[in-house]
């Protein structure tokens, strides 16, 4: 575990502002970008107050443990008090407790929008923020096989198939390759999230620490006592011509999906419902429609105990779902180490924000690419069953890769 302590206390203040500017184009330049937004509305920050690193099976905890030491050490001066206003640190952890490691950063400003209010909470450390540096495009965009190639993950995802059907290996597991793109120049992350904003709105367009994406899926928001998660497994993509209406009803009606969907809710409301007093979860799902997919989705609604334990430690109790992990979720886990043989990082992780009080947001880190210089190393993943057909993995793996692929290629 590695930190960046304080040397002395710290004053951070919120205030409101004027402004109706999109607030990805607040942000001044490509290094230490950060962002939670939806819709136009969210967080993006910039510069570093502090950081922990943690990993393996406690990171969860040494993280909020930290999180909640650093706090104490500030003099807040909140005039806004909405969610995401005054000290917030940016989350993102890894999928696996080995390997990959885990990262909290606390920047030194911020940006914030929620019903129609913008303000600025900054850290007096007396740093002036850098030069402001134009969004630049990718030159000369390739792409190269990651280390599990999409040949090699269909070899995968058929022997998990075959394995499932003698009952070798869980009911589900949730298997993800990657794809490297590499450009004649650093990549600029903010020309990543206008993309992907731009095109997936309802989408949770995020970075933390290099890792930039747009995730559909909600993993836990907690506001107090409140708590809420969109839970998606079952896909299907644009093919065939079929018009839209028809590709729901399909996916509304597939057997297939409906129980892979239903070992995810089940997953979430098994693990969430001992922290509630109360917790609503529907009896069917609806259809999510994105740009480039359809899944089956369901929204659980909570009411925590009085005093109920941080995000983060509700994080730690739910995560993996069987969203991303499977069924059984522990040995699910152990065959998806064994069936990608690849370091995955914090992809399939929870990625997010959270405050003072414990409330925060964490979506999971889908759709998702890790950006480093030149190179941008992306991933997808689909949650095979027994009756998973091996190309149309392969087919809607590369539908979920449309996204980055179409943020990194747009020429708008």
């Amino acid at each position: 575990m590695t930190t960046a302590p304080l040397t002395e206390r710290l004053v951070v203040r919120s205030h409101l502002v004027r402004g109706g500017a999109d607030l990805l184009e607040m942000l001044p330049s490509p290094r230490g970008v950060l962002s939670w937004v939806q819709a136009g509305e969210g967080l993006v920050a910039w510069g570093e107050v502090a950081r922990v690193c943690t990993e393996g099976p406690h990171r969860f905890a040494r993280a909020q443990d930290w999180w909640s030491s650093f706090c104490t050490q500030l003099d807040t001066y909140d005039e806004v008090r909405l969610p995401g206003s005054g000290p917030v640190a940016f989350a993102s952890l890894a999928f696996d407790d080995s390997p990959g490691s885990s990262v909290l950063v606390v920047p030194r400003v911020v940006v914030g929008r929620r019903e129609g209010k913008t303000w600025v909470t900054e850290f007096q450390t007396g740093v002036a923020t850098g030069p402001v540096v134009p969004v630049s495009r990718p030159r000369n965009l390739r792409y190269f096989d990651g280390e599990l190639p999409v040949t090699a993950w269909r070899d995968a995802v058929a022997r998990a198939v075959s394995q499932m059907r003698t009952g070798s290996v869980p009911a589900k597991v949730v298997l993800a390759h990657d794809l490297l793109a590499v450009a004649d120049e650093p990549l600029d992350p903010r020309f990543l999230l206008h993309g992907l904003a731009g095109r997936y709105p309802s989408c949770w367009t995020f970075a933390v620490d290099h890792l930039v994406g747009a995730t559909p899926e909600l993993l836990l928001r907690r506001r107090g006592t409140e708590v809420f998660s969109r839970v998606l497994a079952g896909t299907r993509w644009p093919h065939n011509g079929t018009a839209l209406g028809a590709q729901a009803a399909d996916l509304l009606d597939s057997a297939k999906d409906r129980d892979e969907h239903r070992y995810a809710v089940d997953s979430l409301a098994q693990t969430l419902r001992p922290f509630c007093t109360e917790l609503t979860v529907p009896g069917a799902p609806s259809v999510l429609e994105l740009r480039n997919v359809l899944h089956l989705a369901t929204e659980v609604r909570g009411r925590l105990h009085p005093a109920g334990p941080p995000l983060l430690t509700l994080a730690d109790a739910v995560h993996p779902t069987a969203a991303v992990g499977g069924t059984p979720t522990p040995a699910a886990v152990s065959a998806i180490g064994e069936l990608e043989a690849m370091d995955r990082g914090r992809y399939a992780g929870p990625v997010g924000w959270v405050d003072a009080a414990g409330d925060g947001e964490l979506g999971i880190a889908l759709r998702c690419a890790q950006v480093v210089g030149r190179f941008a190393r992306l991933f997808a993943g689909c949650g095979i069953v027994a009756g998973s057909d091996p190309d149309s993995e392969v087919a809607e793996a590369a539908a979920k890769l449309v996204p980055i692929r179409d943020a990194l290629e747009r020429t708008d």
